[in-house]
């Protein structure tokens, strides 16, 4: 009966210590920019079509809010997720925006057990 505690414990911690791709995923498909940010650090790098700045995390959701205002999408999928290491991971995706398709680059650094977005970039692809 012990056995099935350690198994059980062991996969709840692994799922609490990934990487919410899947959220992301969604997010970005709804072109919810709260959500995005919600998943980051109190300070987010953003770097989006080449205005780049650091920003709060209210901040960073209103200039990803102004971009999904410019360019809604509804089709987002990650082409690259990195090893998930003790400092962090980094995933790629591509984000389309009607006709246009632009390159997602996310870093991941690790705060108490927890992945959470550092920077975020957005180019044309």
């Amino acid at each position: 009966m012990n056995i099935f505690y350690v198994i059980i414990t062991s996969v709840f911690l692994t799922l609490a210590m990934s990487i919410p791709y899947d959220a992301i995923e969604k997010s970005f498909e709804k072109n919810d920019a709260s959500a995005i940010v919600n998943l980051g650090e109190e300070k987010i790098l953003l770097d989006i079509l080449g205005k780049e700045g650091v920003y709060s995390k209210s901040q960073a959701g209103l200039v990803l809010k102004g971009f999904f205002s410019r360019k809604p999408g509804n089709s987002f999928d990650f082409v690259f997720k990195g090893k998930e290491t003790v400092q962090g991971a980094f995933a790629i995706g591509n984000y389309t925006s009607r006709k246009e398709k632009f390159r997602v680059t996310i870093h991941f650094k690790k705060h108490s057990e927890k992945y959470k977005i550092e920077s975020l970039s957005i180019e044309s692809n």
